[in-house]
């Protein structure tokens, strides 16, 4: 078994939330294995530290992982505007990385607290870029927090959305449509514990888009948003000031420095990515019925909700 051990704080968080056997991890790694080998449809990546991320995602239950898995890779081909749009080497993605507007901050507020990441859209220009070019990044960089952070992974992770400077190009952007697949796709399909979502500076047009994606959150995930605009000292509940950018008040290092860290990451994941563009689903394969865009994300249609903490 090729996995990391977590620290003592961290193996304690996923034994009591996440239901963490050490001595069972293996034999359920090896039949979720054997599962994707039978799977006519289904290209997915199986080495073992990928493979205990969605274990932990699903506290464990193999029939849970499974549809997770099936569904993480489906979107690939139902959806491959949100995962398809730009490879890391795309002078675009290097573009909107370089800009900042993706970062996940360096500090933990303790050895098994949350990570946390800001989107700052403002930063980019409407004009040039699409929200589906910043999506491709924030993906990416999401895919390698998953395979190696594992505070991501057994605690969760906080997301905060700093609208300052957004203009309504980019609101005119959230189609329902994209708004349905990007709630599927967070709610359903990322083996990502969601903690909280942070708005802050929000400004015109947010109200309308922020109550339209509520659409399409179960009742846990709404629950765990949070409208904070100029209120940061509110937000600090959740999020210690510290831990954040020079920028935003905190010791967290600067943007910039940021940045470079996330540039140099992604150069290091380079073959890993390159490599990662392979695995996804064939839907004329898939026994049974094949999945279709339509009825997953048809807005007259149902999705059905699983339940993930």
């Amino acid at each position: 078994m090729n996995i990391r051990p977590l620290s003592p704080e961290l193996a304690e968080k996923a034994r009591i939330e996440l239901n963490e056997d050490p001595k069972r991890i293996q034999s359920d790694i090896e039949h979720i294995k054997e599962w994707i080998t039978k799977q006519p449809h289904l290209r997915a990546r199986t080495d073992d530290q990928w493979l205990v991320t969605f274990l932990r995602g699903c506290k464990y239950s193999l029939e849970r992982t499974k549809e997770k898995i099936d569904l993480y890779y489906s979107f690939r081909t139902l959806a491959p505007e949100l995962f398809l749009q730009r490879k890391h080497t795309d002078p675009v993605f290097q573009e909107i990385l370089a800009s900042g507007s993706c970062l996940v901050l360096p500090k933990k507020a303790s050895p098994d607290a949350q990570s946390v990441l800001i989107g700052r859209p403002g930063v980019l220009d409407t004009e040039k870029y699409k929200v589906t070019d910043f999506m491709a990044v924030t993906n990416v960089i999401q895919k390698i927090m998953l395979l190696e952070d594992d505070n991501t992974v057994v605690a969760g992770a906080r997301f905060v959305m700093d609208f300052e400077n957004v203009n309504m190009a980019f609101f005119f952007q959230m189609t329902p449509t994209l708004m349905k697949k990007m709630s599927v796709y967070s709610q359903e399909a990322v083996p990502l514990r969601f903690k909280g979502g942070h708005y802050i500076n929000v400004g015109s047009g947010f109200e309308t888009i922020y109550n339209m994606m509520k659409r399409f959150l179960n009742e846990k995930t709404k629950s765990r948003l949070h409208v904070h605009n100029k209120n940061y000292e509110d937000m600090y509940q959740d999020i210690p000031k510290e831990i954040l950018p020079v920028e935003y008040g905190g010791n967290g290092g600067t943007i910039a420095e940021i940045v470079e860290y996330w540039q140099k990451k992604i150069a290091e994941y380079s073959d890993w990515l390159e490599e990662d563009w392979q695995y996804g689903t064939d839907e004329f394969k898939r026994p049974g019925k094949p999945k279709s865009a339509e009825e997953m994300f048809g807005l007259d249609g149902s999705f059905r909700q699983l339940e993930f903490d």
